[in-house]
């Protein structure tokens, strides 16, 4: 159980708010102190707003990158248009399908109380939940909206199958047989952090629909995020981080189109995150092939330096994912590509350059013989987004040493 002194009251996320920082010991170090902290262990981007179901109950299926004492929820109005009522959130881990895994439904309070308004534009985050979870466990997180609040906010590609009960308060059901309608999307929730986790802290993976997923197999949780936070939890607690995939599909840098653009949004869905240490960027390829596109390098060099200004500002290390390969796609032109080479060659630029470190996306999944394309083996098939094997290849090409120390953090 947790104790009383550590259960925070609900606080509402400002735009410019502060991660958590948390300090570890190496194995055979001194003993790592309670320090009763919280890591980011999921997170979705809000992508948009849907149309909302007043009455229902939606049953989002999160999986967990590492695991803690205790949870929160983050949840989220950030893109609606009018308050947002709850009057019921529940967490549980998830046993098969919608079902709770016996005697695990906890209820959700808000400085103690069990509903909540959340105003418009504002994320939430929920009192500690006195709920152990396991690393890489799925997390059933229910909310209950009785009333018409508007646009519902949400993350449109969940990559996987989430539940509604269309009517009624079945947040609290252990039993999912009332969530007869499925989803691929996530409603209302933006993220979990998990208290006291063996780990260092967390990691943002920042970008577009190559970050959130598009491509990978559904409900397996294969997108490269995925794979990272498998390698992560194989190293020891000091250096061990969670994963937050903060990619949304359809996203770009420069400007707004699906969710607000990467400047807009970097406070809210990385800086802001819970024990954040490190930020992978890997976004812009929207920006080269949409419309109107973007043909200016320079403008990439001025977005990209102001996310690592910003994020040096919290403390926070970036690392520059170059941008991959999309030749045999509709969007593709020679002068296009000619962008993304010079794009390319700025985010490799190394020591004295744009980031703290490189991942050369682009060279782990090229072909060899048309670098302009995925190699075939990666390729889900639009010649832009990856399969399973493409998604295993970005993340093993992370180097763990530029995530995380050899030696212990520094609290």
């Amino acid at each position: 159980m947790v104790g009383a002194g550590r259960i925070g009251a609900a606080l509402l996320v400002v735009a410019l708010g502060a991660g958590v920082g948390q300090g570890t010991a190496a194995a055979g170090a001194p003993a790592r102190e309670p320090l009763d902290t919280w890591t980011g262990s999921w997170e979705a981007a809000p992508s948009g707003t849907t149309t909302a179901h007043p009455g229902a109950s939606f049953r989002n299926v999160v999986h967990l990158s590492v695991g803690g004492d205790a949870v929160r929820v983050r949840l989220t109005n950030r893109l609606g248009t009018a308050p947002l009522r709850l009057d019921t959130v529940t967490v549980a881990l998830r046993g098969t399908g919608p079902d709770a895994v016996p005697g695990s439904m906890r209820t959700a309070t808000f400085g103690g109380a069990g509903t909540v308004t959340i105003p418009a534009g504002e994320d939430l985050v929920t009192d500690a939940v006195p709920l152990a979870v396991p690393a890489a466990a799925d997390l059933l997180v229910t909310v209950h909206t009785p009333d018409d609040s508007g646009p519902a906010t949400y993350h449109r590609v969940a990559g996987g199958t989430n539940y509604r009960a269309q009517s009624g308060n079945w947040a609290a059901d252990s039993d999912g047989a009332a969530y007869t309608t499925t989803t691929t999307s996530w409603y209302y929730v933006t993220g979990v952090d998990v208290l006291d986790p063996p780990a260092a802290g967390s990691v943002v993976a920042f970008g577009d629909s190559l970050t959130d997923g598009n491509g990978s197999t559904r409900d397996a949780n294969h997108r490269w995020p995925d794979r990272l936070a498998e390698r992560l939890k194989a190293l020891p607690p000091y250096r061990r981080l969670g994963v937050l995939n903060a990619g949304i599909s359809g996203n770009r840098l420069l400007r707004d189109d699906t969710g607000p653009s990467a400047l807009a949004r970097l406070d809210a869905d990385a800086l802001s995150r819970s024990g954040v240490r490190v930020l992978i960027v890997m976004e812009g390829i929207n920006d080269i092939k949409g419309t109107p596109n973007a043909a200016d390098p320079d403008a990439f060099e001025s977005a990209y330096r102001a996310l690592v200004t910003r994020a040096h500002a919290h403390g926070i290390r970036v690392i520059g994912g170059t941008l991959t390969p999309y030749g045999g796609n509709g969007a593709y032109t020679a002068a296009r590509e000619g962008v993304r080479q010079a794009v390319n060659a700025l985010v490799r630029a190394g020591a004295g350059g744009l980031f703290d470190a490189v991942v050369d996306f682009d060279a782990a999944v090229r072909d060899p013989e048309q670098p302009q394309w995925i190699r075939p083996a990666y390729d889900s098939g639009d010649h832009l987004h990856f399969n399973d094997a493409g998604m295993r290849a970005l993340a093993d090409t992370v180097d763990l040493t530029t995530l995380a120390p050899l030696t212990p953090w520094t609290p």
